[in-house]
């Protein structure tokens, strides 16, 4: 990580940086050359990041922060975080974090919505950028109201790097957004499937930049209308049972975005590991129970007789080792997404790939 001597001067840089006309830069743009990427990601030790675009300001926070958990240099320490909002610290709570470490090394310290700080602490937080120890990067983030904008001055007339992350509320920027979005996934939509985009999505940037992500994942060429379309009207329709419909029919890419939708419309994890193990044990029930009529086995499995037939067809291409592997998928899914597992929605994109797989298993 870079020492004192190694630090950036304020107005130039990564993005964010001033421009040669003292411009900021909007978050995401560098001015005088290429972006810095993580080995620098450190080297101006100061910088404020104004704006109340949450997402944007997060964005923000981490590019200036140091990537893994090793030191910039290679080392194998990295520096200690300290992330508090301005609101919660108290007066005397800085010098406490950015005190030399027994065992030295570098100490980062993120003061969130510094405006909502109280006076002793803003005082505290301009004297601490007018001085700055060679170990200590700080980070600040602020609204850029009126409230806190003598602390703002302060902290920019210390030599703060600044970073503007400006809302974005007209139609424009959020087609902007979008594209940018899209590009950084190495995708492409037309204006049609941009507005189509915010037209199902709204206008919040994280439900769009997550929009963007799923698109970029399921979905293959240009991005259209018609396609925005196709994709988000299962959405409505996204519960358990339809991921375990398509899963055991062989469907692996309308199984995973089915999922997907689940998850994000707040469905259960349990629920959908339960509509998973209730149709793997209707196909057997049904694989099962050869010679009768419709209606006579669904008055015996519990079912409306419409679906028997549904069952008949997804049967095509089951076998028992088939099942048998399927229903070990699920039974390990279920007991991940009680709390045996780190992550719920892998547990449950595992088992819905291992069913597919299994659909053409050799008995």
């Amino acid at each position: 990580m870079p020492t004192q001597a190694a630090r950036s001067q304020p107005g130039t840089g990564p993005a964010g940086a001033k421009g040669p006309a003292g411009r900021a830069e909007p978050a995401g743009r560098a001015s005088g050359g290429a972006a810095a990427g993580p080995s620098s990601s450190l080297s101006t030790p100061l910088t404020v990041i104004v704006g109340e675009e949450d997402l944007l300001v997060e964005r923000a926070v981490a590019a200036v922060l140091p990537h893994g958990a090793a030191a910039a240099d290679g080392s194998e320490s990295a520096p200690d975080v300290h992330d508090v909002r301005g609101a919660d610290l108290t007066a005397g709570e800085l010098a406490m974090l950015t005190a030399p470490s027994l065992f030295g090394g570098e100490c980062v310290v993120i003061v969130r919505a510094a405006q909502d700080a109280n006076s002793a602490v803003a005082v505290e937080l301009g004297q601490l950028a007018a001085a700055l120890p060679a170990e200590v990067t700080l980070v600040v983030t602020h609204a850029g109201g009126a409230k806190g904008k003598s602390l703002l001055a302060t902290l920019l007339k210390a030599g703060a790097k600044r970073i503007d992350c400006p809302s974005i509320r007209r139609f424009g920027e959020r087609m902007g957004f979008l594209r940018g979005e899209l590009a950084g996934a190495g995708r492409k939509a037309d204006d049609s499937g941009l507005r189509a985009l915010i037209d199902a999505v709204g206008t919040d940037l994280r439900d769009l930049a997550a929009a963007c992500d799923q698109l970029a994942s399921d979905t293959v060429g240009m991005i259209t209308a018609q396609v925005v379309s196709r994709y988000w009207r299962g959405r409505a329709e996204a519960t358990g049972f339809s991921v375990a419909d398509r899963a055991l029919e062989g469907n692996l890419a309308g199984a995973l975005a089915q999922l997907r939708w689940a998850l994000a419309i707040g469905t259960a994890p349990v629920l959908i590991t339960s509509a998973l193990a209730r149709g793997i044990r209707t196909l057997g029930q049904v694989g099962t129970a050869r010679g009768k009529s419709a209606d006579a086995l669904a008055a015996e499995v519990g079912i409306p007789a419409w679906k028997v037939d549904k069952i008949r067809q997804q049967l095509r291409g089951w076998t028992s080792v088939g099942l048998a592997r399927a229903h070990s998928a699920v039974a390990q899914a279920d007991a991940d997404v009680k709390g045996e597992g780190a992550s719920a929605g892998y547990a449950l994109e595992r088992a819905v790939r291992v069913i597919v797989e299994s659909r053409s298993a050799v008995s």
